[in-house]
C-alpha cells in the first residue's frame, strides 16, 4: 500500500472516531430534548453544510476535531436549550461523547479478535533454554496476576511492565494450582540499547495463545480495553510528573503520519490498524473527561458545582473559563502540530 493511500486510511479512521464522539453528544441531546443548533465534523472554514429540521450539519476543512453546538454558554428562554435542562440530563449529554469513544474502542477490539482468531493469555507455557527467571521461582503454567504491584489484565500488560523495568529485578504475583504465590526479586537478563543509552529487560518466557471462542471473546475484549485505558491514564500521569515532555506528544498530524508510515512499511495489517484505532478512540474518550476547561470533563465539573449550589453558574463566567481553556488548548495544538510537521522532515 502506498504512503498516500495509507494516510487516507488513517484520516478516515480519525474522522470516524470524531463522528462517533460527536454523535454520542447529539444522540443523547436529542433523547433529553436538547436543541442542537450545529453538528460539525472538523474545525475551521465550512466546506459543506446541510440544514436539517433543527440542526445545521457541517463538514469543516481541518479534520482535527468536531463539535455539537447546544448553546452551553448562552442564556436562553428556549425551554429546549441546554442550560434549561435538569443537571442529570446535562451530565448525560456531556459524558455521552467520551462514553461512545470507549464503547467504540471495545467494539474495535472485539472485531480485531474475530479477525485474528486468537488471544494471548497470561499463563506461562515456555522458557528459553538460557532462561534466568525460573531459578527465581517462575514455573510453567503459572498465571501472572501482578507485576511490580500492577494487576495484569491482558498479555500487553506483561510486555508494558517488563519493557519499562530498569533494573531487571521484578516482583510477581502468580496463580499456581489455584493459589496466589508471591515471587519477589525475580531476575531477568538485561541488554544495553545503544540508541537510547538504557538497559532493556529481556523477558525469557512466553505465554499461551488461545483460540478465540464465544466463551472467551468478551473477557479478552474487556480486559484489552482496560489495558488501553490504563496505558492512557499512566501516560498522562507520566506527562504530569515530567517523565515525558511536550516534544513527546503527538497531535492529529503525528497520529495520521505514524499510522500511514507503519501501514505503508508493514502492509495492510488489520491487527495493527485496529489496535491503533482502539488506542486512539479510548485515548480521546479518556482525555475528554479530564477536568480541563473547554473539554467535556471541564464542563462536567461545572455541572457538579451547579448540582451542589442548586443553581447554574452565570453563563458569561462559565463561557469565559471555557474560552480561556479552549484558547490554551489551541496553543497546545499549534505547538504539537508544529512538532508533528517538523518531525515529518527530520
Amino acid at each position: 500500500m502506498n504512503t498516500f493511500l495509507s494516510i487516507i486510511v488513517a484520516i478516515i479512521i480519525f474522522c470516524i472516531i470524531i463522528i462517533v464522539h460527536e454523535f454520542g453528544h447529539f444522540f443523547v441531546a436529542k433523547l433529553c430534548g436538547v436543541k442542537v443548533s450545529e453538528f460539525a465534523i472538523g474545525m475551521g472554514p465550512v466546506v459543506f453544510k446541510k440544514q436539517g429540521k433543527e440542526t445545521l450539519f457541517t463538514l469543516r476543512l481541518l479534520p482535527i476535531g468536531g463539535f455539537c453546538s447546544m448553546g452551553e454558554d448562552e442564556d436562553s428562554d428556549d425551554p429546549n436549550s441546554f442550560r434549561k435542562k435538569p443537571v442529570p440530563a446535562k451530565m448525560a449529554v456531556i459524558v455521552a461523547g467520551a462514553f461512545m469513544n470507549i464503547v467504540l474502542g471495545f467494539l474495535v477490539i472485539f472485531i480485531s479478535f474475530i479477525i485474528d482468531g486468537k488471544g494471548v493469555s497470561s499463563t506461562i507455557v515456555y522458557f528459553a533454554d538460557d532462561a534466568v527467571s525460573p531459578s527465581y521461582g517462575l514455573q510453567l503454567n503459572d498465571t501472572i496476576v501482578k507485576i511490580n504491584g500492577l494487576r495484569i489484565f491482558a498479555a500487553n500488560d506483561i510486555t508494558y511492565q517488563l519493557s519499562s523495568d530498569e533494573d531487571g529485578i521484578v516482583d510477581f504475583v502468580v496463580k499456581r494450582d489455584g493459589e496466589l504465590v508471591e515471587l519477589n526479586g525475580v531476575h531477568f537478563p538485561m541488554v544495553y540499547d545503544e540508541e537510547t543509552g538504557k538497559q532493556t529487560l529481556i523477558y525469557d518466557f512466553k505465554v499461551r495463545a488461545e483460540k478465540i471462542t464465544i466463551a472467551n471473546i468478551f473477557p479478552y475484549s474487556f480486559k484489552s480495553a482496560i489495558y488501553y485505558g490504563r496505558v492512557v491514564l499512566m501516560s498522562l500521569l507520566d506527562l504530569v510528573m515530567g517523565k515525558y515532555g511536550i516534544n513527546d506528544l503527538q497531535g492529529p498530524v503525528g497520529i495520521v503520519s505514524t499510522i500511514g508510515t507503519t501501514v505503508s512499511n508493514a502492509g495492510f495489517d488489520w491487527d495493527f490498524i485496529l489496535s491503533m484505532a482502539a488506542l486512539i478512540t479510548i485515548n480521546i474518550g479518556i482525555f475528554n473527561l479530564l477536568p480541563i476547561p473547554a473539554l467535556d470533563g471541564g464542563r462536567f465539573v461545572f455541572l457538579v458545582i451547579e448540582a451542589i449550589r442548586r443553581k447554574p453558574m452565570k453563563a458569561e463566567t462559565e463561557g469565559l473559563v471555557h474560552f480561556v481553556g479552549f484558547a490554551l488548548l489551541m496553543v497546545l495544538v499549534v505547538v504539537v502540530t508544529f512538532n508533528d510537521i517538523k518531525n515529518l522532515f527530520v
